[in-house]
């Protein structure tokens, strides 16, 4: 097995594309989307007061103070941002140990410096280009002018959702409340550019089913955004899956710890070159 590259955008493309971990997934796919509508299947009517709900559920996250998680496709991304001290913690897991290639990253972004630690594990790491000078187990430190906007490696403090939650929820196009802080609908992805969470290829491959996309999300008391699952459908070869994105500890978040000196070597070309 031969690896260049990392694609572009690899916390998106991992969590957001159906089937991309053609490396490493080796599990059951995930279940397939089920459609919204009534029982006649007549498309519900449409409930503005819990649209309205739904994107103000997203206003906190504009503050900056939250930890967060994504899973999906074998994959998770979690963290924390910290808007007041400007710095932020990701932490992505693609693939399992015993699939052909695991990567993991280890992200701090404390402004205006960042850090990634990586590490390939798997029968193919050997394979990716640079492998000795990437699987160091150090921090290494990254040049801004090269990872700005990059979606692997750079995080933009304008726009400090990681999955763009905001852009997500503004695609929605019907949505019914389903109990206390729950709803249910559908989005139009092909709406939902913005979103760091998503791939433009995934958009591609969902064809006019990307108008039409089932989630459902859950809010808490004060009506901030806990959880949203999008359940994408069947994408050419790949099967449906459920993507879950969930909000915690709004205002709770701390500042990232920055790794030590003794912690962190400049990184190489070939880790931009991998993931850009």
């Amino acid at each position: 097995m031969t690896v260049r590259r990392l694609s572009a955008g690899l916390v998106a493309v991992a969590l957001f594309t159906p089937g991309v971990a053609a490396c490493t997934a080796t599990g059951d796919a995930g279940p397939t989307a089920t459609p919204s509508a009534t029982a006649s299947g007549a498309a519900p009517e449409a409930d503005t007061d819990a649209k309205q709900a739904l994107l103000d559920s997203t206003r906190e996250i504009r503050n900056g103070n939250f930890r967060f998680s994504m899973s999906g496709a074998g994959s998770v991304a979690e963290g924390q941002v910290h808007q007041p001290s400007q710095s932020a913690e990701i932490r992505v897991r693609l693939g399992e140990s015993t699939d052909d290639l695991a990567i993991g990253l280890d992200l701090i972004h404390a402004k205006p410096d960042s850090w990634v630690k990586l590490d390939l594990k798997g029968q193919a790491a050997t394979s990716v280009p640079g492998a000795d000078r990437l699987n160091l187990g150090k921090y290494q430190h990254l040049d801004q002018n090269r990872i700005k906007g990059n979606r692997s490696l750079g995080f933009d403090f304008e726009k400090v959702d990681p999955a763009g939650s905001e852009a997500l929820t503004q695609a929605v196009t019907d949505v019914q409340r389903t109990g206390d802080g729950a709803y249910a609908g559908t989005l139009d992805l092909s709406k939902a550019a913005d979103a760091g969470s998503l791939d433009p290829t995934l958009v591609t491959a969902l064809g006019a089913e990307a108008n039409s996309v089932p989630f459902t999300a859950t809010t808490d008391a004060q009506g901030r955004l806990t959880e949203l699952v999008i359940k994408l459908p069947e994408a050419g070869r790949a099967a449906g899956q459920e993507i879950k994105v969930t909000y915690s500890d709004y205002g709770n978040a701390t500042a990232a710890t920055k790794p030590s000196a003794d912690q962190v070597v400049e990184a190489p070309p070939e880790l931009y070159n991998l993931l850009d």
